[in-house]
């Protein structure tokens, strides 16, 4: 079993260091797993679960290939969020959300971005230029692991001996600028490997909160591969002084009328809750901008909790995930005075849900939006 160790706090403010490593991550050949996952692909070590709130799947997304265009065009937004930056690149922030919009087109941008994330260290698991979708695989930051005596003195000859207990992904979703631009969003999902069991003998991968100050370090790098800034000292700190712009998220009435509204128009509303899902593991299988809806995937874990964690989440394709794998709509509507907008989930017959799931839901959106 590998040496699970705990790194201390990664970025002492958002992005002030640089203390990521995942260019050297080595996969391993086998890892010690508990019994319910002997089935899953033999790499373990980088076989994690996308998330205890959601399913990912490739298949997804097939449905946005056959749709046809590269990214769907929003319309311009009304809503003031702070920015920083050059002209061609600027870093935009509303809540603990931040973003860059750059002045080229999706096309434009698409290879610098599966260059980005290759040089970084990633493979890439989702490559989908016509929903604007790039997603990695899980990698590790070795830059976690403490290097004390023992690491020093041994891990150049075992290092695989030696892990830091935690996994990262990232997801980049484009989206289009009525003036081409545009507006490009980071995401993040982890794991982290804990130890199980009456006599404390096996491990397991749990999912572990999205980090904000990872997805802000790598908006900052990304920010300097575009020509944004300088160098990427310059492109930290247009990122880390970005203005919080106070934001608003509020989960109101009962029943058939439960909702989060937020305190956004739509167009802005929109791409938040894009990013809310992204943050939160579901699987986005489509998406209408123009009735403002998203067709997701979503597991309740609670409906399934005597199964192993990887035989929910991560059996991509069986029979049985299929089973449990429930597809919903999330809509985002204008609210009546048009500087609102609420937020609401659906059936997959596009009837209100009013089961518990229904309200977990909505609840994990509050909870990226408020």
């Amino acid at each position: 079993m590998a040496v699970s160790l705990t790194g201390c706090g990664m970025i002492s403010s958002v992005v002030g260091n640089d203390k990521v490593d995942y260019k050297s991550a080595k996969k391993a050949s086998t890892l010690d797993v508990p019994p319910d996952l002997t089935q899953l692909q033999a790499d373990n070590r980088y076989s994690l679960p996308d998330s205890t709130r959601g399913v990912a799947t490739a298949s997804g997304y097939q449905a946005q290939r056959a749709a046809g265009g590269t990214v769907a065009a929003p319309a311009g937004s009304s809503n003031q969020v702070a920015t920083t930056g050059s002209d061609s690149v600027k870093v935009m922030r509303a809540g603990n959300q931040r973003w860059l919009v750059v002045k080229q087109t999706p096309e434009q941008l698409w290879p610098q971005l599966k260059n980005f994330w290759e040089e970084s260290g990633f493979t890439l698991s989702l490559n989908e230029p016509k929903a604007g979708i790039l997603e990695t695989e899980w990698n590790e930051n070795r830059a976690k692991i403490p290097q004390d005596f023992v690491r020093n003195t041994i891990g150049k000859v075992f290092d695989s001996l030696y892990s830091s207990g935690e996994r990262d992904k990232f997801r980049t979703r484009l989206e289009r600028l009525p003036d081409g631009s545009t507006e490009v969003y980071i995401s993040h999902r982890g794991a982290e490997e804990v130890i199980t069991g009456a006599q404390k003998e096996t491990t397991m991968w749990t999912a572990r909160p999205n980090d904000p100050n990872l997805e802000a370090l790598f908006i900052a790098k990304l920010m300097t591969k575009l020509g944004g800034g300088k160098d990427e000292a310059s492109s930290r700190t247009a990122v880390d002084n970005a203005i919080v712009q106070p934001q608003h998220a509020t989960l109101k009435g009962a029943g058939a009328e439960r909702l989060v509204e937020v305190d956004e128009g739509f167009d802005r509303a929109w791409r938040r809750v894009g990013l809310a899902l992204d943050r939160a593991g579901f699987t986005v299988e489509d998406r209408d901008r123009v009735q403002g809806i998203y067709f997701v995937r979503y597991v309740d874990q609670d409906a399934g909790a005597t199964k192993g964690f990887f035989s929910k989440l991560f059996s991509w394709g069986s029979s049985e995930k299929d089973k449990e794998a429930q597809r919903y709509r999330v809509a985002v509507k204008a609210g009546a005075s048009g500087s609102t907008s609420d937020v609401t989930v659906l059936s997959n017959d596009g009837k209100p849900e009013t089961s518990a799931t229904g309200e977990k839901i909505l609840t994990l959106l509050h909870e990226q939006l408020k």
